[in-house]
């Protein structure tokens, strides 16, 4: 028996009766050979790794946009921290961890450069909308490698719905998507002290009590009443008093952090500078990479667009918008 076989044999009499088998995948768009010794859920997982839209995470903002310090979140730290937090709730409901683990290191493959920023800018500029989510999928899809990943249904739907009004079918999925907001609520909330913008005190008292003073008795509390809650259970859930704090401390970071704090007082720009590199590429598509614009003749030079820019880091839009805007003369003042 190969080594994937005995994997997938073992799921099938070890892991929860919720749980998602690999051996029982949806399958993927394009039918290929298995390989020997990985699950499908493996196999994605490593193709999600070592995907040139994994690696440029490092180089996109979480929340603060170019911060002067080492030990801010970037978009990468971020999804590597949803994937241990969603790896071990997964690993106590006895779900399948790989699977876990591929969806959460999927998850934010489409965000754009300067976070949310980038994200509101193209929505506002592409005709046709833009998500970041529906990017992710479409990285996966469609951008990587020039065919896609030809990921498996399972990651796929994780990926896709770890945000927005519909939950993702596979109890793997759902936790990724409470995995995302715990620890973006967390490290939100260390970042932005760090940064000055709030201070511990200002932290609401009655979430504190129930969650924790310390953020990591914070992230704990979550992962437990997670754990707890969702115990043999066929959906993923919090408890009502955990769930309402966790809810209320977000509400916190909106009205103090993510909105009208200085760590976005440079958010107008990032916009500016997205909707000027679109705007400039939709007039001169010739300007696109090489193979992009072949891409452009099939899908359009908007999709194009919105794709190139999307695809940057906070560096690369950076010096795209410098090389097209500014004058050489000017570039060194």
């Amino acid at each position: 028996m190969r080594l994937r076989e005995q994997i997938e044999q073992w799921e099938r009499e070890h892991l929860s009766r919720y749980a998602a088998l690999s051996g029982e995948s949806r399958g993927r768009a394009r039918p290929e050979d298995p390989c020997q010794i990985r699950t499908a859920f493996q196999r994605d997982r490593d193709r999600i790794i070592h995907s040139k839209a994994f690696r440029r995470l490092k180089h996109k903002t979480q929340v603060f946009i170019a911060p002067e310090g080492d030990h801010y979140r970037t978009r990468l730290t971020h999804t590597l921290e949803v994937a241990q937090i969603a790896r071990t709730i997964a690993r106590a409901l006895r779900l399948n961890e790989d699977l876990t683990e591929a969806i959460a290191l999927g998850h934010d493959l489409g965000h754009t450069p300067f976070g949310h920023a980038g994200e509101e800018a193209l929505n506002q500029v592409y005709t046709e909308g833009f998500k970041h989510n529906e990017q992710s999928l479409r990285v996966v899809d469609v951008l990587e490698q020039g065919t896609g990943l030809n990921l498996t249904w399972e990651v796929r739907d994780g990926i896709l719905h770890h945000t927005g009004s519909q939950k993702p079918s596979t109890l793997e999925g759902q936790i990724v998507r409470i995995a995302d907001r715990i620890a973006y609520i967390n490290h939100d909330i260390d970042d932005a002290i760090r940064a000055g913008i709030i201070r511990e005190e200002d932290l609401p008292k009655d979430c504190l009590d129930i969650l924790g003073y310390q953020h990591r008795d914070r992230i704990n509390t979550m992962v437990m009443d997670m754990i707890n809650s969702s115990w043999d259970q066929p959906e993923i859930r919090m408890s009502d008093a955990v769930q309402k704090a966790t809810d209320r401390l977000r509400s916190f970071l909106f009205d103090n952090v993510y909105i009208g704090s200085r760590a976005k007082s440079e958010e107008h720009k990032a916009k500016l500078l997205v909707k000027e590199l679109y705007y400039y590429y939709l007039e001169h598509p010739k300007m696109l990479p090489p193979d992009l614009r072949d891409y452009a003749e099939k899908v359009g030079v908007e999709r194009a667009a919105c794709d190139y820019i999307a695809g940057m880091t906070d560096r690369y839009a950076v010096a795209q918008y410098v090389r097209l805007f500014v004058p050489q003369a000017f570039r060194n003042l």
